[in-house]
Formats: structure tokens, sequence, C-alpha cells
């Protein structure tokens, strides 16, 4: 490998002697590292520079246990310690700071608006041409392309706010939303010197004393910092060493005072606009501002591997703390490839759609089991690796799914599949799309119009992408405010379907999402969920047997299905104090399953008897082809669900213990008899039928002639 000698910047103490920089290797992971004793590095920021006898990372043994010990992780505490005590100076977002600190600069306030002005205000001239010359839908592809470039030019910020935008499809019409997806924040990189003076007054130590090596220019430059490939000095480790652009908290700043200011305006004078636009623009910046400390950030990176990384193909990467500060991050380095390089993917002998799958089904647990998610999963955030993980890298903006309203997007799934529009426009309450006050009554025509068109196909068979824009179009014409975690999930799984259409044009995200979906159903205690259960297999009093087997089906393929977990909450649902309208239910299945069971074994074995035998066997009951036909099918798909139970990877006959030692109970006993009362009415009214049942006429020859 080429390298290059280099006196690098000092800082106090700084030892000056040579340094190797390292030229550019390809882009690579982040894995984990954990801590061991080294040379004590000092507090950043001016702070007391005298050596402190500390312990600091220790490097991962891989022939020892996984597990770290009890000291291992109390040094990691205190080293993430010591990395905050170092970013306790970071900026945070504060819009009567910024009020406060611009306000009195009002030449370099007005240079700034007039270099925003020339940019945007071109844009809303032509804007307001397509208005005046009826050209609005016409060349709304045009504007869209335009403003994209528009935000690439005036910087960081802007790039952040059309990435923002692009996820709020009560904002911006499909095709912006369409284009503004595109923006990449790639921008010209800042000098190696300025990136290495920052890393040495954020640690508080020479560069030199941290690695022996570090590459001659960044391996990747974002719209807030830029990423070295170094080697620490202790250990040799290869480490991604992420470094803060100069300057961004004054530029990032003064925009987004201005944009407040205008968020004002419009708020005041532009009614067309239904949602709270500075609202919006405060929670933006507040994130924006949260990416600025990587302190937080690495505390991001380890919360979402606590939560995630237990599944052997999801890397997360691990934190070196105390080479960590508001400005300087560094994770250990692993070789990979990005998620939408097929070819260099498959020259390593893996899959895209593999790999896509295990994201998928990582955003899935992200988004609805414990809400804590990704917020900006752009194909450079997501590699593949040479062993076949999916490593998540860039924790800078993360959000969370409120805990009710991640039962809601499930029960909401259900809504949709079921056409019961009414519900799913109720469902925006739950979620937060809607106030209380508002009618939702003028919005249900609108989803029966786009999803009836749209369900044609089955919900497997459903483009995301396709759902997506559509309910974005209703979203845009009705008072919606789309919180910003919905915004995210849509953006997130569009973003991983749009990836697998490359590698199969046929790829269908939500077929690959229903295992999930339906194994939630099944196995959460939930009560939300348990209602959207029964609101899935009941139907006019009736039980759907097919919808129960396709959801058994789907959600054997979720590698974490459990029969037993399936069996457990719809009994203690059923023998409930509140489970008496699902009892009434259940005792008229059980009846009907009973009597297709017993009833189709004789009419079954009835019709394999040789013709001379069975004149001499009693006939059963059943004369009508039609209803023979539907109980023999009812049985056979009873004995194909309890198949399917069966063959469930972790069965054992032992799940069916919890069922007897709640047929002990009062509760149960009562609805044992309701069902067995049920099923002697039925029986002996077939019988009588049968006994009274008027003899066929004799047939009369004709008399010859």
């Amino acid at each position: 490998m080429s390298s290059t000698t280099l006196a690098v910047p000092c800082c106090p103490n700084f030892r000056r002697r040579n340094f190797r920089l390292k030229a550019n290797s390809p882009r690579g992971a982040l894995v984990e590292a954990n801590p061991r004793s080294i040379p004590a590095l000092r507090g950043g920021g001016g702070a007391d520079k005298s050596p402190a006898a500390v312990t600091l990372l220790r490097v991962r043994d891989d022939s020892s246990s996984s597990s770290p010990s009890a000291r291992d992780r109390a040094d990691d505490m205190q080293a993430e310690a010591r990395a905050m005590a170092r970013a306790v100076n970071a900026t945070v977002y504060s819009p009567d700071l910024l009020a406060a600190k611009y306000g009195s600069r009002p030449i370099k306030v007005v240079r700034r608006a007039l270099e925003i002005f020339s940019g945007l205000g071109s844009f809303a001239f032509k804007l307001w041409l397509d208005q005046v010359t009826d050209k609005l839908d016409q060349n709304q592809r045009l504007r869209a392309v335009e403003l994209r470039k528009t935000f690439t030019n005036l910087g960081p910020t802007f790039v952040k706010i059309g990435q923002g935008l692009s996820t709020r499809p009560d904002l911006c019409p499909p095709q912006y939303l369409e284009e503004l997806s595109q923006l990449q924040d790639d921008l010209p990189t800042f000098p190696d010197a300025e990136a290495f003076a920052c890393i040495e007054r954020e640690l508080g130590c020479s560069l030199d004393t941290i690695y022996s090596s570090i590459s001659a220019s960044p391996i990747a430059a974002a719209s807030l910092g830029q990423v070295y490939k170094a080697e620490l000095s202790y250990s040799g480790k290869a480490v991604a060493v992420k470094v803060q652009r100069p300057g961004i908290e004054e530029a990032i700043g003064l925009d987004f005072y201005l944009i407040r200011g205008l968020g004002r305006l419009i708020n005041k004078y532009a009614d067309v606009i239904t949602s709270d636009v500075v609202a919006l623009i405060d929670e933006f910046a507040r994130r924006v501002y949260q990416e600025l400390n990587y302190v937080q950030e690495g505390q991001n990176a380890r919360r979402f591997k606590k939560l995630y990384a237990d599944k052997e193909d999801v890397l997360v990467p691990d934190i070196f703390w105390d080479y960590t500060g508001g400005k300087v991050l560094t994770m250990e380095w692993v070789e990979g490839v990005k998620l939408n390089e097929q070819e260099a993917i498959e020259r390593q002998g893996l899959k895209v759609l593999d790999l896509v799958n295990t994201g998928i089904q990582c955003s899935l647990r992200q988004l609805l089991e414990y809400g804590y998610f990704h917020a900006d999963p752009h194909p450079g955030n997501l590699l593949a690796t040479p062993d076949g993980k999916l490593a998540f890298l860039d924790f800078g903006m993360m959000s969370e799914t409120p805990e009710q309203a991640r039962s809601a997007i499930i029960g909401h799934v259900v809504h949709m599949v079921n056409r019961d529009y009414e519900a799913m426009a109720r469902d925006y309450y739950t979620l937060d799309f809607l106030a209380p006050d508002v009618d939702v009554s003028p919005i249900v025509p609108a989803l029966r119009a786009f999803f009836d068109d749209a369900l044609n196909s089955t919900v497997s068979e459903l483009n995301f992408k396709t759902i997506v824009d559509g309910l974005g179009a209703v979203l845009y014409q009705y008072p919606f405010n789309v919180p910003a975690y919905y915004a995210l999930i849509l953006r997130s799984l569009t973003v991983l379907e749009g990836l697998a259409l490359v590698a199969d044009p046929n790829f269908k995200v939500l077929a690959a999402s229903y295992p999930y979906f339906a194994k939630r159903l099944l196995t959460d205690p939930n009560p939300y969920l348990r209602d959207a259960l029964i609101e899935l297999l009941f139907k006019d009093g009736k039980f759907r047997w097919n919808r129960l087997e396709n959801l058994l089906v789907q959600g054997s393929q979720d590698r974490d299905f459990s029969a037993k977990d399936a069996l457990q909450p719809v009994l203690k649902l059923l023998l409930g104090p509140d489970g008496e309208d699902l009892r009434v239910l259940v005792i008229k299945e059980a009846v009907r399953v009973t009597e297709a069971i017993v009833l189709g074994s004789v009419v079954e074995s009835y019709n394999f008897m040789p013709g001379l035998i069975r004149t001499l066997v009693f006939d059963p009951f059943i004369k009508n082809t039609a209803e023979e036909e539907s109980m023999l099918e009812l049985r056979a798909q009873v004995f194909r669900i309890w198949a399917l139970l069966r063959t469930s990877d972790n069965f054992d006959p032992s799940i069916l213990l919890p069922i007897v030692q709640v047929l002990q109970e009062p509760e149960a006993r009562i609805l044992g008899g309701r069902v067995v009362g049920g099923i002697s009415q039925r029986l002996a009214a077939r019988l009588l039928q049968q006994v009274l049942r008027a003899p066929p006429p004799p047939t009369v020859s004709a008399p010859s002639s």
C-alpha cells in the first residue's frame, strides 16, 4: 500500500515526528471493540492537560467468551462518561438563542438571506408563472428537479431540509417526494489539516499518540463531516474516524434562523399549507443539531446494537469511547460493500435479496417491536460484509415510534386487508394524523377509491411504493398532519424495496413483511392486536378458516414464530371477563367444526364402502351435495391447520398442556358444556330430519301397449 509522510499540525505537548498517511482503501463498515487498558488521553476543549491514569478500551479477543465481564462494562461506562464530559459544551438547538445571536448581526443575516433568496426566489417565481399559465401540473416534474438542485447548491442545511421534505407526503406532492428523495449529501471535503487539528483539540492528545497511520484524504464526505480510515497506535486496530466540518454550527444556525422567520410568515399568510410549518422546522432543526453531537450518535449506536444485534445476520458497530468527543467519533473498521452495488455483492458470493430481507425484518423490529429505529437508511448506510451480514452505519438521525402507534400500524394493515375503510380512517386518530375533532367521513371515499383498485391484487403482491404514493396523494388532499415517525417509516421501507427491485423487479416488500405481521397477530398478547386478530378471523358471525390457515402459513416463515405462543393469548382472551361476545362466536364455530369432523369422517368412510355393503349400512345424514362438499372442505382445513402447528420448528405436544389446565377452570367447563349442548342439538336435529324424511315415491312402470 502506498504511503506518504507528513508533519502533523501540533497541539500542546505534541511530539513532532513523522506520521504515516495511507492511501485510501475501499469503503468499509464498522464493528465491535471492547475496553482495554491503554495510555490515557487528556480531556479536550482546553480542559486540564495533565495526564490521568485511566482504563480505556480493550480489544475483543475472539477466543474468549463473547459476554463482556462486569469490569469490562464498568470500564466502558467510565469511558463513555469521559466522552460525555468532552462533549458537555455541544450546541443544542434553541430558537431563542439563535434570535439573540443573529438579531444583532444584520449584515451577515442580509448577505445569507440574499443567497437563499436568489436560489429559492428564482424557483418560486417559476412556480408562480406555472400557476398563472395553468401549467402547474404539466411542469411539476421539472420544478421538482429544479428544487432538488437548488437545495444542493445552497449547502448542508438545505440538503438536510430537502431530505426531510422527501418524507413528508402532507407537505409535498408525490413527484416532489420522488425527486427530493434522490438528494445526496456528498459535498466537497474540507482541508485535512483542519480535520486533524479538530481531532487533537477534541481529544486533547496529539494525533500520532492516538494513531500509527491515517488516510491521506477522507474516504467519505457528507454535509456535516467526513470520515478517515486510521490505525490505533496501541493495538494496530483499523478504525473509522468521523470528524465534523469546521464552522458547521455557525452555518446551519444562521440558516435555521432565517428559515424559521420564513416559516412564521408561511403560517400567517399561506392558508394552502395546513401544517404548522414553524413546528416542523423546529423539530427538524433539533434532529440536525443532535447529529452535530457525535457522543450522542455513539450512544444511539450503542442502544441500537443492544436492541437489534442479537440476530447473527445483523452487524451494529460499537464505539471507542476514549477516542470520541463532541466532534470526533471513532469506531472499528471492517470492509463492506454498499447495498446498492449488486455486482460487487454477488462477486462475494452473496445475494442482494437475502440482505434486503434481513434489512426488512430488522426494520420491522425497529418500527413495530421496540420503536427505536434508524431514520436515515439510504444505501450508503447499509453495507454487506464479506461474511454475509448487514451492517448498519451512521446513527446521527434516529427516531421512535410511540408504543400506541406500533399496534395501531399493525391494526391498520388488518383493516386494509379487510377493506374496512371506516376503521382505516379512524386509525388516523390513534396514529395522531388527525385532531380528534376532525370528521373522517369525507376521507373514507378517497381511501375506498384508491385501495379498492390497489387491492385487486393480493396484499403480498402489492408494491409498497404504489401504496405510499397513493396514500400520500390522499394525505395531501386532506387536513392530515403526518407525524415524523410515520413519514420516516414509509421512507425506510421504500428505500429497502427500491434496493430489492434492482435485483428482482418482482420483489414486493409487503410479501416479505407479511410473515412478521402474521406472527405478531397470532402471538402478541397486546389487547389492540388481539382485537385486530378477531376482526380478521371473524366476519358476519362466521369464522374464516382460510384466514387462519394463511396466517399460520405466513407466520411459520418467521424464524421466531412459536405455536405455543399463538395458543395462550387466545385462551386468556376467550375465558376472560370481557370475552362473552367472542365465546358466543367460538361456541357456534366449535359446534360447526365438530359436526364437520364427525359427519365428514362418516361421509368419507361411507363413500369408500363397496356398493353392496353401502346398501346394508345406515345412510349418513347429509343429502345436500353442496353441504357435504363444504363440510369436507372445512374438515380438511382444520386438519391442515393442525398439521401446520405440528410442523412448527419448536412444536412440542406439551403445548397442549395449558389447554388441559385451562379446561379445568369453571369458565372453561361452562364453555365446554355449551359446546357439547350445541353439538347435541345439531346432531339430534339431523337425526330427526332423517327419521321424518319422506321415503322416495316408488317407481311406476308404464303399462305395455
